[in-house]
């Protein structure tokens, strides 16, 4: 319907607008050239006085002046009349500055009479300082407009100077993002691989100045080749040095790595408090050097999801935010207000197909892979591409136990393997342990995780509830032989996590296994 009324340009008379994804023509600024200076004329010479009596000498002196002025092989010029002696230049007695133009302001002839000439000196120092400028102004724009001072470099493009972190200015109080954001940029980096499946596109972390660059596993597992890009632009082709399936961790190196990489720094994940600000960088759905801000959501979320190859499980005990991460996000750092990178993002929680009329995508929960777990197996991936398990050798599942009058959710143990680190510390099938070194356990997931994150050779205190009794039974971790091979036994979550490698074009199908059955419940009667 049409309103008559209306001044809105009909189909056939509107101008077209660039779309949001149109190319737009670069915007050139206009510039001036700088006019020429201009020739200052000379002021006309000032009459000179009529001469004095003079004897004779002096006479000739001035005649002869006159007679070489008028001749016709000499052109006028525009200069003062020359004085009949030679007048030693003046000074200023303030500054010391001698002006060699300047006429003394009496001239003696031999008569004895003075004659003053007091114009003579600001004409001739307005003409020179004229010239001065003019001069000046040639030389500088001969000097803007001379390009042959240096020629343009493509390592100079997209270079910029950033601050060191921490930035000191940006704090959890008032965090300063656009320093943060600044200081660094030039430490994450877009990942693009290609393998028989397709391409897929992730991002990563500087993690040294060799050029090694911390991921998930899941973005480069299968890959065939693997291309790392700088925040400036730069592309450099990669080699996966060692891949972690069971932390869904992996390290790539750079080819002939350029010598101005910036490190990341990395801060202690044990310190991240729940409510504290945070920013995810990285390439989410292929749009690089994206920053994206929110708060630490929770702690120690327990999240489960199936490997790549969707025969492994990856467990973590991750930071969960609510800063949008999406596709593509995958393998990029977390950082805190002071520009330190406290986690690796990992994976999103997405509504399944009944809950959603849409594709997958950010819904204000993700995850990321605390900063102590990730530098720990970086180092070991690194170092020999290969990285070691803590485990506790026990099969578990979901359990409550009630001790004290109080009933908590813990990790059951439903089988305890002999001679294994629980075995030897005396857990008993039947046991629900509710605590390790007094962090609260809510769940096989949760034990699981918190056990990864430790170091084979720790030792950790069990809190465990037993007959009705609590009691705290100190194990020491051992390494696990096989590190792809699952350690938690029997799950009764009740869901199915799913894990690929993030696609540009698609959505990332990672979903993190702890959403309660009352919250299905609730989503599916809503939608």
């Amino acid at each position: 319907m049409t309103d008559e009324n209306s001044t809105t340009p009909q189909p056939d008379q509107q101008p077209h607008v660039p779309q949001p994804t149109e190319q737009l023509p670069p915007a050139t600024p206009p510039t001036q050239q700088l006019p020429a200076a201009a020739p200052v004329p000379a002021p006309a010479p000032a009459p000179a006085p009529a001469p004095a009596p003079a004897p004779a000498p002096a006479q000739n002196a001035a005649t002869e002046q006159s007679s070489n002025a008028a001749q016709p092989s000499h052109p006028a010029q525009p200069s003062h009349p020359v004085p009949t002696q030679s007048p030693a230049p003046t000074q200023s007695p303030a500054s010391g500055y001698v002006n060699p133009y300047a006429v003394p302001a009496t001239v003696t002839t031999s008569g004895g009479t003075t004659t003053k000439n007091r114009a003579w000196v600001p004409v001739v120092s307005a003409a020179a300082a004229a010239a001065l400028l003019a001069s000046l102004g040639t030389a500088g724009a001969i000097s803007l407009t001379d390009g042959s001072g240096g020629a343009a470099s493509l390592a100079d493009v997209g270079q910029t100077t950033s601050q060191n972190v921490p930035v000191k200015n940006s704090t959890v109080q008032n965090p300063d993002w656009t320093s943060v954001t600044s200081a660094v940029q030039e430490s994450v980096v877009a990942i693009q691989v290609e393998s028989q499946g397709g391409g897929a596109e992730g991002s990563g972390v500087v993690l040294d100045s060799e050029g090694h660059v911390l991921t998930n596993n899941h973005v480069v597992a299968g890959a065939e080749t693997v291309q790392v890009t700088l925040s400036d632009g730069r592309v450099y082709e990669a080699d996966i040095v060692g891949t972690d399936p069971t932390t869904d961790l992996a390290v790539v190196q750079l080819t002939d790595p350029p010598s101005d990489l910036r490190p990341a720094k990395f801060a202690d994940s044990s310190d991240v408090v729940v409510g504290e600000p945070v920013m995810a960088l990285g390439n989410p759905l292929g749009l690089a050097n994206t920053a994206t801000t929110g708060i630490v959501s929770a702690l120690d979320r327990p999240v489960t999801a199936s490997a790549e190859d969707g025969s492994d499980q990856v467990v973590t005990n991750a930071i969960q935010i609510d800063a949008a991460v999406n596709p593509g996000n995958s393998g990029g750092p977390l950082f805190n207000a002071s520009g330190e990178v406290i986690g690796i993002t990992s994976s999103i929680a997405t509504l399944s197909s009944g809950m959603s009329s849409g594709g997958s995508g950010s819904i204000g929960l993700g995850f990321a892979i605390p900063s102590n777990q990730a530098t720990q197996i970086g180092d070991q991936l690194k170092a020999d591409g290969t990285a070691e398990h803590a485990f506790l050798g026990v099969s578990l599942q979901d359990a409550t136990a009630t001790a004290d009058d109080v009933t908590r959710r813990g990790a059951g143990v439903v089988e305890v393997t002999p001679d294994s680190p629980a075995g030897k510390a005396g857990i008993q099938q039947g046991d629900v342990i509710v605590a390790i070194d007094g962090a609260p356990v809510n769940g096989s997931a949760s034990l699981t995780a918190f056990v990864r994150e430790k170091v084979a050779g720790d030792e950790s205190v069990l809190t465990v509830v037993r007959d009705g009794n609590t009691q705290e039974i100190t194990v020491t971790l051992a390494v696990k032989e096989e590190s792809a091979t699952q350690d938690q036994g029997q799950q009764n979550q009740g869901q199915q996590g799913q894990q690929a490698p993030d696609s540009g074009s698609g959505s990332d199908q990672s979903a993190p296994n702890n959403i309660p059955d009352w919250m299905q419940e609730w989503f599916g009667n809503q939608g």
